[in-house]
């Protein structure tokens, strides 16, 4: 009687658990990760934007930048179908800076490395507050799964002198 009895437990159990779990489930990955490298007198910090995904600087250099990745799921999640690396680029920098006095934007340089795309072009502007010249290299890097913009600057006086280690971070990201 016993084992009549634990046997129709055990089966009443597995049969409400099985009906429970009918519905299929869909595996999500949380996070996202990616790979670039970075000059070595940029170290990483935490001030500079908080909707960025890694920030660096040099303090000693007085050069700046940082990532904001754009995930492609999420971007058509919230209805943001970007057909194009250059429709993205175009939708960022029409906004970029915009308000800022002798803004100037260059035209800008597509390249491919693999499957990956990229687009760069240099911005200048007058910062009142720091009184000089602004120089920003903005990067777009596009991904299978995502849009990535690299914003590195420095005064403007220094271009020439850090304008190809932002190359580099540009040029080295993957993920």
């Amino acid at each position: 009687m016993i084992k009549k009895t634990v046997f129709s437990f055990v089966f009443l159990v597995l049969t409400t658990a099985t009906t429970i779990a009918q519905n299929a489930v869909k595996e999500y990955k949380a996070g996202h990760v990616f790979y670039v490298s970075l000059p070595e007198y940029m170290t990483k910090t935490v001030e500079l934007n908080s909707a960025a995904i890694l920030q660096y600087k040099s303090q000693v250099k007085d050069v700046y930048g940082f990532i904001i990745e754009d995930n492609k799921e999420e971007l058509a999640l919230a209805e943001f179908n970007y057909t194009s690396i250059n429709e993205f680029y175009e939708d960022f920098i029409k906004d970029f800076v915009v308000d800022q006095d002798k803004r100037k934007v260059s035209s800008p340089l597509s390249t491919k490395k693999g499957t990956i795309n990229f687009i760069e072009s240099d911005v200048t502007y007058f910062d009142k507050e720091a009184g000089m010249d602004i120089y920003y290299l903005v990067g777009i890097v596009e991904t299978k799964d995502a849009y990535y913009k690299i914003l590195s600057w420095s005064a403007e006086k220094n271009k020439e002198q850090f304008k190809a280690d932002f190359q580099k971070i540009i040029y080295s990201l993957r993920d």
